[in-house]
């Protein structure tokens, strides 16, 4: 257990993420669901409502700093409790001078890193004290609190979800620590912006990693005591390999991603299976990648195997529950299923043709007999007249015409031959030629 002020100065020679911590929101770096004006936490903190909550997100987020700053934003005693080494002994003391606190009008926030590691009475011991309001508890864990944290407690505690920072996020706070005399302010360093998103990348949405990154690479740069030059080899090796990152919004990125997509498309499943390692290990979030496979799904692959969207969309699913790395496996199972199915453009083609006759004929009414009646003046109008219910029908199908009259022969879905769309493009061939038979015999009459 440790007792923090919240005034304390932190070391010029301390590591670079503890001399980079902010001390304002407007400092925070991220977690803009949570802390832009008129969201939920961001008015409990401006207007000194806060209550016990739980932090919940990987590690790096701030989470820790989200409560250092919750508790000067509130002039709180701040206490750090840890899950490792505090017992019940040692809550209760801190408790019973929360309380003597509470009665002299002084509020006390007790924050407990990895809740989660604290056994079940230990976490029943901060009970009594969060139901009289005599602490503040704030925890903050990387694993889900409904399993790891007791249903009493928790529901005393409003869960706050912290999301892995972005590229972007972690971009700026490292152009900051460049600049900001507690960081490298004072420093001359000379470092390409493109290695700050490598490193940006490399980090995977953890600020700690990511600072902790760039103070390596600045103090092993060449140079004297205040001048460093980072280069592209000195990264490489602060990250203990060859760097495979890239600028997520630069040209290697959509390079990559073509790659993947025109590898599958190409029925290569072992290129495919490469360019999304190239990918993964650069640090791209996995769920652009799902997002690509499920559009190819339809797009590339579609009636020839519907399954592929199916276990496209689950894999996407999976990546949300999991995450990097366990869900590698989860986009692997998708890349090589929908580079070794039959393949089809079908499905594009038929959207593409129909939206260019859509734009081209906007005005284009619906034809009366498919329109709905739900009025008396609809119904005398003709909308629904000769309208045929094909279930009523034998086959469950009509003769009936559904496009304008200016589109009644287009064709916008044209099946291949490919996998199980050949049966389909057999199936769609008769219900045309028995239409056209039924319209004949119509005419004929």
């Amino acid at each position: 257990m440790e007792q923090t002020s919240l005034f304390d100065d932190r070391s010029s020679t301390g590591p670079l993420a503890d001399r980079m911590r902010p001390e304002t929101l407007d400092d925070y770096a991220g977690q803009k669901h949570l802390l832009s004006e008129g969201k939920i936490l961001r008015r409990m903190i401006d207007r000194d409502e806060v209550q016990s909550m739980i932090f919940w997100g990987p590690p790096g987020v701030g989470k820790t700093t989200l409560a250092r700053i919750i508790a000067r934003c509130t002039r709180s005693h701040f206490i750090v409790f840890s899950a490792v080494t505090s017992g019940i002994r040692e809550i209760k003391d801190v408790m019973n001078k929360a309380e003597a606190a509470r009665a002299m009008g002084e509020k006390t926030i007790v924050f407990v890193d990895e809740i989660h590691r604290f056994n079940k009475a230990q976490q029943d011991a901060f009970l009594p004290y969060v139901e009289r309001g005599s602490i503040i508890l704030i925890g903050a864990t990387t694993e889900n609190p409904s399993f790891e944290i007791n249903n009493a407690l928790l529901s005393r505690c409003k869960v706050f979800t912290l999301d892995p920072l972005s590229s972007e996020d972690i971009h700026d706070l490292l152009k900051r620590a460049l600049k900001d005399p507690r960081g490298f302010g004072n420093w001359e360093v000379e470092i390409e912006d493109d290695l700050l998103y490598l490193i940006a990348n490399y980090a995977n949405g953890d600020a700690r990693t990511a600072l902790n990154t760039l103070e390596l690479a600045v103090m092993n740069g060449q140079g004297d005591a205040v001048h460093s030059t980072v280069t592209k080899d000195v990264i490489e090796q602060c990250i203990a390999g060859k760097s495979l990152l890239y600028d997520k919004k630069g040209e290697e990125h959509y390079n990559l991603i073509s790659a993947l997509h025109k590898s599958m498309r190409n029925s290569d499943a072992d290129a495919a299976v490469y360019w999304l390692a190239r990918m993964l290990e650069a640090g791209e979030d996995p769920l652009y990648v799902a997002r690509r496979i499920v559009r190819f799904a339809s797009e590339d692959v579609g009636m020839a195997d519907s399954r592929a969207l199916q276990i496209a969309v689950a894999a996407y699913q999976a990546c949300t529950f999991l995450g990097m790395p366990e869900c590698n496996v989860h986009l692997t199972h998708a890349v090589v299923f929908c580079s070794l199915a039959p393949k089809s453009n079908s499905l594009e083609a038929a959207y593409n043709s129909a939206a260019e006759d859509a734009r081209n004929m906007l005005d284009e009414p619906v034809p009366l007999l498919i329109r709905n009646a739900p009025t008396r003046l609809m119904k005398d109008l003709g909308y629904g007249k000769d309208y045929m219910y094909a279930h009523d029908y034998e086959g469950h199908i009509t003769a009936m015409q559904c496009l304008p009259d200016s589109l009644k022969d287009r064709k916008y879905y044209n099946p291949s031959d490919q996998g199980v769309e050949k049966r389909v493009k057999e199936h769609k061939e008769q219900i045309e030629a028995w239409k056209e038979e039924q319209r004949k015999k119509e005419k004929s009459k």
